[in-house]
């Protein structure tokens, strides 16, 4: 019988070292006895309930909107935010119903887990507004929404902060040892963490913070271990040689997302590979050329083209390896190309990607010469042992040199690969690791696309989707680091000696499988390397939902997601992984739908750079200009899956935007509903009915109250269908030109004729029914507005909410959890429309538009009422012009003592269009206006003015004529200097003209 043994404390069941021995008991003992881990120390996982430090709930927040009783005088101001966030998130609005709604499916978001202990930027920003979005849109669609929020433990970048930290106080990882490091990393996580979740709640994010996760806490430990034992169960996982990206700075394995390339001038060095053999008397040789001179100490073989007349005979023979007294031979291989450097490739298996094929193909050794900090060790005795691999490659150079080897250097432009998070040059090297077979797993996951199973949006995506996993290698997951998910590989040691390993939960069931081997007298030791960081990643939609426990009832409610959003950077390192892992370890797609966007750069297009000084800082812009601002600005006026140019005008701008929702809110609230007492009966009655999905009576309103409320339906159908599509910005955009053109621009100026005794026309009596109307319409319009606007402006949007009389369509009146206009699986035809309506108003508009243009032209004074005659067909037209004659009385500013409508049929319709001194303005067919020049004008103030106008340009024309005239400027001025002025001189006599022409229709 055998019995554990510790011979290190426990710290962590998932991340500490063990070291545990199994020694035979004495014959005595009859049982195995249980096992039974020590006290674990005090830094725990990550705990949701650990406070954040810019947005936290308040248990005292009161139950009613924050601002419910303040007034909306003044101008917006961002911070109104931070209340609303903490009454939302004490609310538990983000959290889904524990009731599921029946016959819908619910919305499922995995948030992608930001670095526990990182900092908000734009990247984070972009994928909460676009979440946020999605989030919001269908929770008040009534779907059952869950928008499941966590952070990930960052394996490279938490360990490298926490060594920096210990580096400052002269000790190292290996210096405190494993145990006592990881005591620094959790500390260094407890202390940092939960800054960036307190940032996300920053810029409004709706998610469901009372199930956050931690990639390191208990539950998604213990998933990360089924996942790698399932997969090595499945003949997925084994341990092999193979070529990685060495980080010697952190002495570890980094996967191909953490290395960044940077265009670097080095050399290159061209020397001989002089041949073997008693007849080379000659000094025949093989002229190489390489850009790292130190890796000549592992070159197994020089390749060359089969092809290569140069070198053909040589095929076969070998040649000597300068300063060692090895020899290696010269093969032929179509992978060379004759054109670059000599023709002839030094292959070194060892240290080169592409080398370490053809090492493959041909058999060749594979020769290691650094240690792992990127020195060179002792193979083959060489004389560099220890040294730098930089300071070899000059050190191996010189001697080249000196035994007449080299043959020239050259300045050469390479590209160096760079450690993202070390900084340091990426050493390629062969290294015994842990992999996935990646094959099969990744055919299921092509297949997914290709089937449907999964849609990537932008389509143009699938393509890349498709050339990663048509030719996917086999993943490196083993990390040479402490912090993060220990390998669940247990070495069974004989007398010190590995003689296997098993595959195991935990200890004790480690013991228990070697057991069942056969194993008898042994120790176990836990693999010392960690798993990649991306592995935990990959099981994160399933894991975090209850995984391996498929009885789970998050698990049955919420997998598989609607959507993963993510940034296309990442679309095959994370995406395809979790594509991946989820087909294979729960028989489904993990998502059925992925939303790739762009990556958030400066204004000019180029990437943001703290070095280049054009770094937007999200927390500053909020502060600055609202959440509100700076999500907008990031979703609309792009294109799915494009990079987005972000400049702070933009932001600036789209904080004017919701000034402009403001003010229209101020207007109908202080104004058009200033006699209305709040929640009396007449105030309630204004409230808008989303069971009806209209004001009551639509048939029976005025044209332009029908016409409004039509636009307004369109523009709701138009925002579901886009949203409904993820054509977000399209959305966004339709909204801002509906508010701010169709809703402020026109109708809330035409209410004013309904709502005002004093804009109506003389003899007309005050309407009360159609200003009631009309505070029905503003209120309706501006209800479904603030709906449609909210998933993209959700601050300002539930503050204007609570001014306006609402139905209380949930307990705590909260516009995030009203109902949308039109619920998911309702027809939108429910929502009314009156096209003819629509026709008439857009002729209104035309006719606004014209008097305006005349306006302008004629240089009118901006306050000035002039006269117009407006000239239709029929006197059904007629009447329809004088029913709204007020409003164009009001918007093109025309005087009400001598405005007209006449029928064009009539003989006083005839007689206007046939006057003189009139401008004529063609609206449609059928439809003019006629403005007497006298009264659009003062005719000598205005010649005055031109003839003012026309002496100046007369001057400038001269003088510019008199430059084109002179030979020394058109001689000796460079030609787009000359071509500058011949265009500016054009300009000028292209206005004297136009000038020309008013002063004569003034005569």
């Amino acid at each position: 019988m055998l019995l554990l043994k510790t011979t290190t404390s426990f710290v962590q069941s998932l991340t500490s070292p063990f070291h545990f021995q199994l020694i035979r008991r004495s014959p005595s003992c009859s049982r195995f006895p249980a096992f039974t881990a020590p006290n674990p120390t005090p830094f725990r996982p990550f705990s949701t309930s650990t406070p954040f430090r810019l947005f936290s709930s308040n248990s005292n927040t009161p139950n009613s909107h924050p601002s419910t009783n303040d007034s909306l005088s003044g101008q917006y101001s961002p911070s109104i935010e931070r209340p609303i966030y903490q009454w939302w998130e004490s609310s538990s609005s983000f959290t889904p119903p524990t009731t599921p709604k029946p016959n819908s499916s619910p919305y499922v978001i995995p948030m992608p887990p930001p670095n526990v202990t990182g900092r908000l930027h734009m990247g984070h920003a972009i994928f909460v507004a676009l979440q946020d979005i999605m989030a919001r849109f269908h929770r008040m669609r009534g779907r059952d929404v869950l928008w499941l929020p966590g952070t990930d433990h960052a394996g490279i970048a938490t360990q490298l902060q926490v060594e920096k930290l210990l580096a400052e106080s002269g000790q190292t990882r290996e210096s405190v040892g494993r145990e006592e490091f990881l005591k620094h990393v959790w500390a260094y996580k407890n202390e940092q963490g939960g800054f960036i979740t307190s940032q996300l709640r920053a810029l409004g994010a709706s998610a469901d913070w009372s199930r956050e996760r931690f990639t390191m806490d208990d539950e998604l430990s213990k998933s990360v271990t089924e996942a790698f034992i399932q997969l090595h169960d499945k003949g997925l996982i084994y341990r092999g040689e193979y070529m990685v990206n060495w980080a010697p700075k952190l002495k570890t394995a980094v996967s191909d997302l953490e290395v960044d390339y940077r265009e670097e001038l080095g050399k290159l060095f061209y020397f001989k590979y002089v041949l073997d053999g008693e007849d080379n008397n000659n000094g025949e040789f093989i002229p190489v050329a390489t850009t790292r001179p130190e890796t000549i100490i592992g070159d197994t073989a020089v390749c060359v083209h089969p092809d290569d007349s140069r070198y053909k005979h040589l095929i076969g023979k070998s040649v000597k390896v300068p300063m060692s007294s090895r020899t290696i031979p010269i093969i032929a291989d179509d992978y060379v190309d004759m054109e670059f450097g000599t023709g002839a490739l030094k292959i070194t298996p060892g240290h080169d990607v592409n080398d370490y094929a053809i090492g493959k193909r041909y058999n060749l050794p594979v020769v290691n010469i650094m240690n792992k900090d990127a020195t060179i060790n002792n193979y083959d005795g060489n004389a560099y042992a220890g040294l730098d691999r930089f300071v070899a490659r000059e050190k191996i150079w010189e001697d080249i040199e000196n035994e007449n080897l080299a043959i020239k250097v050259e300045d050469h432009k390479q590209r160096v690969p760079i450690s993202q998070r070390g900084g340091e040059v990426i050493e390629p090297l062969v290294s015994k690791q842990w992999f996935v077979k990646t094959a099969g797993m990744g055919a299921k996951a092509l297949d997914a696309v290709k089937e449907g199973e999964i849609e990537i949006i932008p389509k143009r995506f699938e393509k890349v989707w498709y050339n990663w996993l048509e030719d996917i290698h086999d993943w490196c997951i083993s990390r040479q680091l402490w912090w993060g998910h220990r390998i669940p590989v247990y070495y069974v040691l004989e007398r010190g000696e590995e003689v296997g390993f098993v595959v195991a939960r935990n200890l004790e069931e480690a013991g228990e499988i070697a057991t069942e081997k056969g194993f008898t007298e042994f120790e176990l030791k836990q693999d010392d390397d960690v798993l990649d960081t991306w592995f935990s990643s990959g099981i994160w939609p399933f894991a975090t939902v209850g995984w391996p426990n498929e009885g789970a009832d998050d698990y049955k409610r919420f997998y598989p997601a609607a959507c993963l959003e993510t940034g296309y950077d990442i679309l095959f390192f994370w995406v395809a992984r979790m594509a991946m892992m989820g087909i294979e370890l729960t028989g489904q797609s993990p998502f059925k739908t992925v939303y790739m966007h762009g990556l958030v750069r400066a204004a000019d297009g180029s990437k943001m750079s703290k070095t280049k000084g054009n770094v937007v800082d999200p927390l500053q812009t909020v502060e600055e200009f609202g959440a509100d601002s700076l999500r907008y600005s990031l979703v609309t006026g792009v294109t799915p899956g494009q990079d987005i140019p972000l400049n702070m005008d933009k932001i600036e701008s789209n904080r004017n935007f919701a000034n402009k929702v403001w003010n229209v809110a101020s207007f109908i609230v202080n104004n058009a509903l200033k006699d209305v007492a709040r929640d009396s009966d007449d105030w309630n009655d204004l409230a808008s009915n989303s069971k009806s999905h209209c004001v009551e009576n639509f048939e029976s309103l005025p044209v332009f109250e029908r016409w409004i409320i039509s636009k307004c339906h369109d523009l709701v159908i138009a925002v579901t269908d886009d949203i409904e599509k993820y054509n977000f910005g399209a959305a966004g955009s339709r909204i801002y030109e509906f508010l701010w053109d169709d809703f402020a621009d026109w109708y809330v100026e035409i209410s004013k004729t309904r709502l005002y005794e004093g804009l109506k026309l003389k003899g007309e009596v005050f309407n009360l029914e159609g200003a009631k109307s009309s505070q029905k319409v503003l209120v309706y319009v501006l209800d479904v507005v603030l709906k449609s606007l909210h998933p993209f402006m959700p601050f300002v949007t539930e503050h204007l909410y609570h001014h306006l009389p609402t139905r209380g369509e949930n307990e705590n009146k909260m516009l995030m959890l009203a109902k949308w206009p039109i619920q998911h699986g309702e027809d939108s035809t429910m929502l009314k429309r009156d096209e003819g309506a629509v026709s008439e108003f857009e002729l209104f508009r035309k006719m606004v538009k014209s008097i305006r243009n005349a306006r302008a032209e004629y240089n009118a004074e901006q306050g000035k009422k002039i006269e117009a005659v407006v000239v239709v067909r029929g006197e059904g037209r007629v009447k329809a012009v004088q029913k709204e004659l007020g409003s164009l009385i009001l918007l093109a500013k025309i005087s009400e003592e001598t405005v007209r409508v006449v029928n064009m049929e009539s003989e006083e319709g005839r007689l206007e269009l046939g006057r003189d001194g009139v401008v004529k303005l063609v609206v449609d067919v059928g439809c003019e206006v006629v403005l007497p020049l006298q009264g659009l004008i003062d005719f000598e103030k205005e010649k005055v003015r031109l003839e003012n106008s026309l002496s100046k340009l007369e001057k400038e024309g001269e003088k510019l004529k008199g430059r084109l005239e002179s030979g020394g400027f058109v001689g000796k001025a460079p030609e787009n200097v000359v071509q500058k002025v011949r265009e500016e001189l054009e300009g000028i006599e292209n206005q004297i003209t136009k000038i020309r022409t008013s002063l004569a229709k003034l005569s």
